[in-house]
This record gives structure tokens, sequence and C-alpha cells, in this order.
């Protein structure tokens, strides 16, 4: 239920006093999801969906920077996402260049492309790139964009990536595996050097990970949240957070 204007902001207002500061995450991953029921539920097209959750993004951007947190990722498209019709694919790829164009133009935030971008289109990995370039230098909230990504793609490209390094080293197969541990995966992955997700956010109602960082997200807390991600409020985030921040974290030990 969505409270009166005035009591909502106050009610914000007091839900982000409340937070401590010193429970909060640092890694958050939010898979950005609802955005075509959305447009139905409205009456509107796929792609008046896929751009009204592209400009939900930067808000997002906003109040994770506003309390503190060092990583967002994004997964904007799966790599199962690439096999829709291309009458809905290739605006939303549009969509996904403009927006991250648009980030990046900014100079607020540090973009990093996380996904097969061998397998999207060369003007979208491109755009990515460039993106990705642009903002190296920024000391920003560093934000993942997870575009043609797959969490099972990511674990394989790991792997290919941990025997090539080996096998240019010199090593043969045998001493690849006996030496083979889990820490060498995490060394591969295209997340390598950054802290693993404390919090997963997923909108939509849907309560299921679908494959996203699914290596990285082992000891991670998860919030479902019912809104579509067009509907996603600083209140929805805050909630977020709040909930996170009551946990106990135990880390599997």
């Amino acid at each position: 239920m969505r409270l009166p204007h005035p009591l909502y902001r106050l009610y914000e207002r007091r839900l982000a006093a409340s937070l401590p500061a010193d429970r909060l995450p640092r890694h958050i991953g939010v898979i950005v999801d609802g955005n075509r029921r959305w447009a139905r539920s409205l009456g509107e097209s796929t792609a008046h969906g896929h751009r009204a959750g592209a400009d939900k993004i930067g808000d997002l951007l906003e109040w994770s920077e506003d309390i503190g947190v060092e990583v967002v990722t994004l997964w904007m498209l799966s790599t199962d996402n690439l096999e829709r019709a291309s009458d809905e694919l290739e605006p939303l790829l549009a969509i996904i260049e403009d927006v991250v164009g648009e980030l990046a133009s900014t100079g607020r935030w540090r973009l990093q492309a996380v996904g097969a971008l061998d397998m999207l289109p060369d003007h979208t990995a491109n755009a990515l790139l460039a993106a990705q370039d642009a903002t190296a230098g920024v000391r920003g909230v560093h934000v993942n964009v997870a575009v043609g990504y797959g969490g099972r793609r990511e674990i394989a490209d790991a792997v290919r990536a941990y025997l090539r390094a080996g096998a240019a080293a010199g090593e043969s197969l045998d001493e690849l595996a006996e030496a083979f541990d889990v820490e060498h995966i995490a060394e591969h992955l295209y997340t390598k050097g950054q802290p693993d997700p404390d919090l997963v956010i997923r909108t939509s109602g849907e309560q299921r990970l679908g494959g996203f960082l699914l290596w990285q997200s082992a000891h991670s807390e998860f919030y479902f949240c019912e809104a579509y991600w067009p509907d996603f409020r600083r209140v929805d985030f805050l909630r977020a957070m709040r909930a996170y921040a009551a946990r106990e974290r135990r880390l599997g030990r």
C-alpha cells in the first residue's frame, strides 16, 4: 500500500535514519526484473517497459551511493534473454546501449562490462567497452553491468581461462588438474578482485536467482521484492537494507 505523499516522505526519512551504518552491504547485486509485466499492466509496449526500467537505474545508483555501497552489480540481460525474438531484443539492446552511455557520461560511477561479450552484437559489446574505458579512472561506486550474463557460462569461462593460463605457462593437463582449487575459479571470474555480493535483490515477486552470480552468491543474503522494477522506490531499497542489517550473517560458520 502506498502511503500519502507527506507520510511517505516522513517514513522514508525515518527509515533511512534508522539504518546502522556498520551493518550495511558493501556489494549489492540486483536482478532488475518485471519490465515487461509492468508494461503489460499499463497496456504499453515491451520497449516502453524496458525504457522505464533503464530510467530507474540511475536512481538505484544514487541510493546506493548515499549509504556507502561500494559495488553494485546490475543484471540487465541474461544469456537466455538473447534467445528472445528480434523485435524485442533489438530495441532492448539499443536501450541498454543508451543507458550505459548515459551512466558513463555522468562521470560519477565506474562501469565494468560483465558477461559473455562475444555473444552480443558488435555494436552492443563496443558500447559497453567504450563506457568501461571512459570511466576507468572514476573513483565512485563500481557498477558491474551484466549484459549477456549467465552464471554457468561465467564459471565455464573461468575454468577455460585457468586452463589456458596454465597451458601458456607450459603446464600439462595432469599438473593443472592436480593443482586445481576453488580459488582458481575465483581468480578468473568476471568479477575477480571484487568482494562477493553481501545482498542480492530481485524485484517482481520472483523468488529465484535464475543463474545470477552463482559462484559469488554462496554466502549472500537474498531479498525478494514484489514491486516490478520500474516501480521500485527508494523506500523499497531502504526496506531491503533494513532487512539485511537485521540478519545475523554466519557465512557458513
